[in-house]
């Protein structure tokens, strides 16, 4: 089968698409045809071995996982004898985290790992882009946000940023997003009632977003508190980074 592989850390052109050989599923595990996959900031930083401590989970000298890629949306070709929740035919959607694996034609996982039947009304990319629920599940369940509140979101261009946003704007919040000049209207579009470029005004000096407490955040700045505006509201804390702009977190 066809997979990007790469042998040793760096720029994009360490990868390279290969023949590999096609998995076999065991009797607990499902073959899936991958149809869509993500390539994400987690993609990027395993490419280049980055940073330093996290090669104990890519590998200390050379990638331990040869082929990239975790969030798919697929088929199921085959179902190991022992699995029980699906079957061949099955249109799935999922991740292969804490490993890779999706960026090839087929992938097998456990029928226990994070996998479960694809919407019929989306399609294999939009499935695949929907796998992280980082930004739900902060939003949603972490910071309770409701209808009627002010939520600043540093790094709205993102992978995560950018569901943000659009999730945030979904529940009835009043948005304010913080990226670069290059991804203002994009936040715009997403739901963003206004847009800060981070390149051009510091956006802790603003007054926008009036989080509840002052957390540590990112900015053109540097790393250092965040000066605590008034009011209520509630502060998604996030990360722009030059190449992977990347929402990390809530308070």
């Amino acid at each position: 089968m066809k997979a990007a592989v790469y042998g040793r850390y760096g720029s994009p052109d360490v990868v390279t698409v290969d023949d590999i050989p096609k998995p076999v599923p065991r009797d607990d595990e499902v073959l899936v045809r991958i149809h869509a996959a993500t390539v994400g900031v987690v993609d990027s930083l395993a490419r280049r071995g980055a940073p330093v401590y996290a090669r104990v989970h890519f590998g200390l000298r050379r990638p331990r996982f040869a082929v990239l890629g975790c969030d798919f949306a697929g088929q199921i070709e085959a179902a190991g004898p022992a699995v029980a929740r699906f079957a061949a035919g099955d249109q799935v959607f999922g991740t292969t985290a804490p490993r890779f694996g999706a960026h090839a034609q087929y992938a097998c996982l456990s029928e226990q790992a994070a996998v479960a039947p694809k919407p019929a009304s989306l399609t294999y990319a939009e499935a695949a882009a929907l796998v992280d629920g980082t930004a739900l599940c902060f939003l949603r369940d972490k910071a309770n946000l409701q209808r009627g509140q002010t939520i600043l979101i540093n790094g709205a261009s993102g992978a995560v940023g950018s569901t943000a946003v659009h999730l945030a704007k979904h529940f009835g919040a009043t948005v304010t997003g913080v990226c670069s000049g290059a991804s203002t209207e994009l936040a715009r579009k997403l739901g963003a009632g206004t847009v800060i470029d981070y390149t051009a005004e510091d956006f802790t000096q603003t007054g926008a977003g009036q989080p509840r407490e002052p957390p540590t955040s990112r900015s053109t700045t540097g790393l250092r508190p965040v000066s605590e505006w008034p009011g209520g509201g509630v502060h998604l804390l996030g990360s722009e980074y030059r190449e992977e702009p990347e929402c990390v977190g809530c308070c």
